[in-house]
């Protein structure tokens, strides 16, 4: 591995005003005044420390994207922020057309603070709309109504373009009770508010949430999957095209950090169960890849206790990470990618590509392989074969 992979950076701010029942993320109800300030003194110490123990690894990279998730990252201050991100500079250098998302919740947002995050250096926005229906919001455990999410959209438009480089959508559909009307109904009012960039992803239910002890009704496969087929058609219709399973952009407003996640990039990562991949093409081992995540709880992380857990990806586990990743998106797989990325060889996954091509999970040319329709709906059978 000779070649250097783009590089970004995540950040985790692990409160929320209350935690979703639908919700697995490292995120912690609020109690009392969030400590920002020592929070963010935290997170510079635990990226200071990145630096130095994969100095070789990032070896003069700059950062082509921030993303800074959670929890709600909006409960922030926008000086805070601000403050967070002009140090984070000065620690590694920014690309010059560095893209830097933070997510929103539409109920945590006063009439000027999308204006106030821009200015802090904040160029995507990401808000977590989940529906337009107040009903389907309660039961999602969503603070905001669909009034306010459509005033934070309308306020993101009138800076998109000016301080804003682009936002995104998140919207649920296959929620409780949910008929295919309601579900079309929520995909056509956030088309018709003409966001360029739109996450439209199905719920599912995870282990050790609410909704998991007290399972709500569902729509039955049959029902998701008409659902997704006339949505499709609705996006594909009003010029959105998907890059991802689960995401739909305008042209040219792919977010660009998580294309590096899908791609096999590298990110550092810092915050509370934050979770980042580093590459070392300093290593004299072929396919030097490293995982790490930091230490979940605030309260450990706030006593300067960062690192949770680091490990080598064994090489017998390269070629399922890589498709795991790259599968994902539905642009072609370039071979050289492959090899470059993980030290393998084309010819070490022969056996598991050939019966792929058989079951019609993929197409090849002699440059690149490319997934298919029925490669996306039987997506975890491709991947299980890289396991073997």
């Amino acid at each position: 591995m000779k070649q250097y992979l783009p590089l970004s950076l995540y950040i985790h701010i692990p409160w929320c005003v209350q935690k979703c029942p639908y919700c697995d993320f490292n995120s912690h109800q609020q109690k009392g005044e969030i400590p920002e300030k020592a929070y963010i003194t935290h997170l510079l110490a635990d990226l200071e420390s990145d630096l130095a123990r994969y100095a070789k690894a990032i070896n003069g990279r700059t950062l082509s994207s921030i993303f800074i998730g959670g929890g709600t990252p909006s409960l922030f201050k926008p000086e805070n922020i601000a403050y967070l991100l002009s140090e984070i500079a000065k620690k590694i250098p920014f690309s010059e057309n560095i893209e830097i998302t933070m997510e929103a919740n539409p109920g945590t947002i006063e009439a000027n603070n999308f204006s106030n995050f821009a200015q802090a250096g904040v160029t995507r926005i990401s808000m977590g709309i989940q529906s337009f229906a107040d009903d389907k919001l309660i039961q999602l455990g969503r603070i905001h109504n669909g009034q306010q999410a459509k005033q934070a959209i309308s306020l993101a438009h009138s800076l998109w373009g000016n301080k804003l480089q682009s936002f995104n959508l998140d919207l649920m559909h296959g929620l409780p009770t949910q008929s295919l009307h309601q579900a079309l109904d929520d995909l056509k009012q956030a088309i018709e508010l003409n966001p360029p960039h739109l996450s439209w992803y199905q719920l599912t239910i995870e282990p050790n949430t609410a909704f998991a002890s007290r399972p709500p009704i569902l729509p039955d496969d049959d029902e998701l999957w008409v659902i997704f087929e006339e949505g499709d058609k609705l996006l594909k219709a009003a010029g959105y095209e998907q890059y991802e399973t689960s995401a739909y952009a305008k042209p040219g407003f792919q977010c660009q950090h998580n294309l590096n996640y899908w791609r096999f990039g590298d990110y550092l990562a810092i915050g509370c169960g934050a979770h980042g991949k580093i590459s070392d093409v300093s290593s004299d081992t072929i396919g030097h890849i490293i995982r790490f995540s930091k230490t979940k709880h605030p309260r450990g992380y706030l006593q300067g206790n960062y690192r949770y857990e680091e490990r080598i990806i064994p090489q017998d586990e390269l070629a399922f990470e890589f498709f795991m990743n790259r599968f994902r998106l539905l642009e072609p797989v370039p071979k050289i990618e492959f090899e470059t990325f993980t030290g393998l060889k084309c010819q070490d996954v022969a056996t598991q590509i050939n019966i792929a091509l058989q079951k019609e999970f993929i197409t090849e040319s002699p440059t690149y392989w490319q997934i298919t329709q029925k490669g996306k709906l039987f997506l975890n059978e491709l991947l299980t074969l890289f396991l073997d």
